[in-house]
C-alpha cells in the first residue's frame, strides 16, 4: 500500500496542489483531506498518515497562525520538505452567472486580502464572506441552494467542483506565492544538500534589555544567515513571546550546529523543527557564501587546535 499523506482540505486547495508537487504520481486514495490545520497535525502525530502538508507563510500575508501555533505547541514534529506554490486566483461561478449577478462572494481570508483591489474595482457592490479555504468556497458555490454567487479560488478547486471560470488571474500581486511544509514524526533527518534550511523556535529565558540581540548574535558571530524571524505569543501571559526562526544551512553544518548549541545555553528552551532542502524558489536569490572563518573546515581546524592546547601540545 502507498504511504498516506494528510493535507488541509477539502479537495481542490492550494495545499493539495503543494502535496501533489511533493508526491508526484501519488494515487488519489493515498491523499487524505483534513478539515483544518489542527486535524492534519493530529493525523501525523497519531500515526494515521506518513506525513502532512500545511501552509506556513504567504509572500503577501505572512505567516499562517494556525500552522505556527501547532509547530510551537503540542507533540513535536519535524519538517522534512517544503515547496513554494505560485498563488493564482480565479473567480468561479455556476454556469450562466455573470459579473452583474454576483452579490455574495466567498473565499479564504488570505485570498481575499490578495484580491481586495480587484474585488473593489469589479465587484464593488458585492458582499464578501470568508470560509476555511478557497476550496471550501468553491464547494459551497457548487452546492444546490448555495448561499454564495461566486468563489475566489485556485484553478484546481473550480475544476474539481464543476464551476465556470468567469475571470482568471484576479490577484493584486501576480508574483504572490505560498510556502508549504511537509511534517513527519521525529526520525532521521534529510541529508545535507548544500541548499538547506533549518527551522526552530526559541523561547527566551527572561525579558531583559538586549535579550533578542543575544539570540541573534548566536547566528551572526558564526556566519549563519537568518531568512525568517517571527515573534509569537507563548500563551503564558501578555508580553511573553517566542521566536520562530529559519536559518540558511543544515544542522549538520558546523556553524549551524554551534549556533544551536549557543541558543540552547542562553534560552529557556529551543524546539528544533527540522533541517531540509530549500524550496526551488530560493534559487532566485544569490546563494549565501560563508564568510572567512565560518566554513565547516574552519570550525574543524579550530576544534583540533583547541584539543592540542588541552593536551598541552602547544602553548
Amino acid at each position: 500500500m502507498p504511504n498516506r499523506y494528510a493535507y488541509l482540505g477539502p479537495e481542490g486547495t492550494f495545499t493539495e496542489a503543494a502535496l501533489r508537487s511533493l508526491e508526484p504520481g501519488a494515487p488519489a486514495a493515498s491523499l487524505v483531506a483534513c478539515n483544518g490545520v489542527d486535524a492534519v497535525f493530529a493525523a501525523v502525530r497519531a500515526g494515521e498518515v506518513e506525513g502532512g502538508v500545511v501552509p506556513l507563510e504567504n509572500s503577501v500575508e505572512g505567516g499562517v497562525p494556525a500552522t505556527i501555533a501547532e509547530l510551537i505547541a503540542g507533540e513535536p514534529l519535524l519538517i522534512d520538505a517544503e515547496v513554494a506554490v505560485p498563488v493564482q486566483f480565479t473567480l468561479f461561478v455556476r454556469e450562466g452567472t455573470g459579473l452583474s449577478d454576483i452579490k455574495r462572494v466567498a473565499t479564504h481570508p488570505h485570498a481575499l486580502a490578495q484580491c481586495r483591489g480587484w474585488v473593489a474595482r469589479h465587484l464593488g457592490d458585492a458582499e464578501t464572506f470568508t470560509v476555511s479555504s478557497t476550496a471550501a468556497a468553491a464547494q459551497a458555490v457548487a452546492e444546490p441552494g448555495a448561499p454564495y454567487d461566486a468563489a475566489i479560488a485556485a484553478p484546481i478547486a473550480g475544476e474539481r467542483y464543476g464551476l465556470t471560470a468567469l475571470v482568471e488571474g484576479i490577484g493584486d500581486r501576480p508574483d504572490a506565492a505560498t510556502r508549504f511544509i511537509r511534517m513527519v514524526r521525529p526520525g532521521p533527518l534529510p541529508a545535507p544538500t548544500g541548499a538547506d534550511r533549518t527551522s526552530l523556535v526559541a523561547f527566551l529565558s527572561d525579558d531583559h534589555p538586549g535579550a533578542l540581540v543575544e539570540l541573534l548574535n548566536q547566528f551572526a558571530v558564526r556566519g549563519v544567515n537568518l531568512v525568517r524571524l517571527e515573534s509569537r505569543p507563548t500563551g503564558d501571559g501578555l508580553g511573553r513571546y517566542c521566536f520562530c526562526l529559519d536559518a540558511v544551512g543544515h544542522v549538520a553544518d558546523a556553524r549551524v550546529g554551534e549556533a544551536l548549541m549557543g541558543l540552547r545555553r542562553i534560552c529557556k528552551d529551543v524546539r528544533f523543527l527540522g533541517s531540509y532542502p530549500r524550496a526551488g524558489a530560493d534559487t532566485e536569490f544569490t546563494p549565501f557564501m560563508p564568510s572567512r572563518g565560518t566554513t565547516n573546515a574552519d570550525f574543524h581546524e579550530a576544534a583540533l587546535w583547541l584539543e592540542r592546547i588541552r593536551r598541552g601540545e602547544i602553548a
